[in-house]
């Protein structure tokens, strides 16, 4: 069993691992802050959609220009510029709850959206350089294992605060204060930058047009793409939609249901940990397969059980299974791209804009009843599912040849 890291990258592991805790709490308030904006400024549920489709075209518009910075200046000059970033969106909250409209609070949205995907497009593929090639993807789900408990716990914390009538900047006062002081910490440590030997690049792959370019002769990271595109649409779609559609069935008011996401959440959080340690004995590509089979049958049974308590425990389940998709995926895509990563990276994390779906999910909620949107996440998974077979299939004619 290999190890998970190495004694040189021991610190550098712990120090990014912290910044995945950070970015899911951030993205995780969105939830939250969706139904919060429907009660305060009386939004319909296709209104309150701007929150999630402002963050997230963030990630599809800075996401390039993020890798490019970052090829040039580094894994660290990049986490550094993500956390000023993701502070100054974090304190424009002030101003914009004393203005009151929602177009300002987009605006500061846009500008943590822009700083998260700086953090993500940096620690993501850092992570999984801090270590031996074959214990990658256990190492990203490790950290993003992290990434979930930012997430469980952000809904009950923020949640609670806001339904019980707290002011909005509050969180993001706070926020931005613990962001300043990381912002500060990683601008004094020294991370190792990780070197390539030779993994097939020439001189002229250097530029980021040129890496691009490149990228489209690598068919199993075009895939990769592709499923964490999907990925994405399913997993913001039913997150941003929980508490909406709990509430909207009757079963609990606004206050219990962000409890009861942070319960789903938490289930989200225990299996990254749980598969990080699987991928220790079993291949990522197998355990990913069964993770997406799970996915497939849980939205199939939101669908099916209906206005039936069985939807709720179906979609509780779900998030387990579909935890290490992002971090797995993420992995797997990067495999053997050598100087091509930090790039490959940046393109990768344009996918978040699958949240912009979100919006198709609101309004067919709005016009179609609250468990018609299921449709969308479950042809979002089937399509992961396809993936995940696609890659176990080029396994095994990998280990059979060998």
């Amino acid at each position: 069993m290999s190890k998970i890291t190495s004694r040189e990258y021991a610190v550098p592991f712990v120090l990014v691992t912290t910044l995945f805790f950070m970015w899911g709490f951030a993205r995780s308030i969105l939830d939250v802050l969706n139904k919060h904006f429907q009660n305060t400024l009386d939004l319909t549920i296709t209104e309150s959609t701007w929150i999630q489709v402002t963050t997230y075209l963030a990630y599809f518009l800075m996401a390039i220009p993020a890798g490019l910075f970052i090829n040039r200046y580094g894994y660290r000059r990049g986490v550094v510029v993500g956390l000023s970033l993701s502070a100054l969106g974090a304190f424009a909250f002030v101003p914009a709850n004393i203005i009151g409209q929602l177009g300002v609070f987009l605006v500061a949205l846009f500008v943590i959206g822009t700083g998260l995907v700086f953090l993500e497009t940096s620690a993501n593929p850092y992570s999984t350089e801090l270590g031996p090639r074959e214990t990658a993807s256990s190492r990203l789900n490790l950290s993003q294992a992290f990434n979930g408990l930012g997430s469980s716990i952000a809904p009950a914390i923020v949640g609670g605060f806001l339904f019980a009538g707290g002011s909005v900047d509050v969180p993001y006062i706070v926020m931005g204060c613990v962001v300043v002081v990381a912002a500060i910490v990683f601008s004094r440590v020294k991370l190792p930058e990780i070197k390539h030997a030779d993994d097939g690049a020439t001189a002229n792959e250097q530029s980021g047009l040129n890496n691009m370019l490149a990228l489209v002769k690598h068919h199993r990271f075009l895939l990769g793409l592709l499923a964490l595109l999907s990925y994405e649409v399913a997993e913001i779609s039913i997150n941003s939609y929980f508490i909406q559609f709990t509430t909207g069935m009757g079963w609990m008011e606004a206050d219990i249901a962000s409890t009861v996401l942070t319960v789903a959440l938490m289930c989200f959080m225990v299996g990254r940990f749980v598969c990080s340690f699987i991928m220790q004995h079993i291949a990522a590509e197998r355990v990913l397969l069964v993770c997406a089979v799970g996915t497939v049958v849980c939205t199939s049974l939101v669908l099916l059980c209906g206005d039936s308590h069985m939807a709720l425990y179906a979609l509780i389940a779900n998030y387990a299974f579909e935890s290490i998709m992002f971090p797995t995926i993420f992995a797997q895509s990067l495999k053997g791209l050598g100087t091509l990563t930090k790039t490959a990276s940046s393109l990768l994390m344009m996918t978040p804009v699958g949240g912009c779906a979100f919006m198709l999910v609101g309004h067919i909620a709005d016009s179609a009843g609250f468990i018609a949107p299921f449709y969308i996440p479950l042809a979002a998974f089937a399509i992961v599912l396809v993936y995940t077979l696609s890659i176990n299939r080029k396994q095994c004619v990998t280990t059979s040849a060998a």
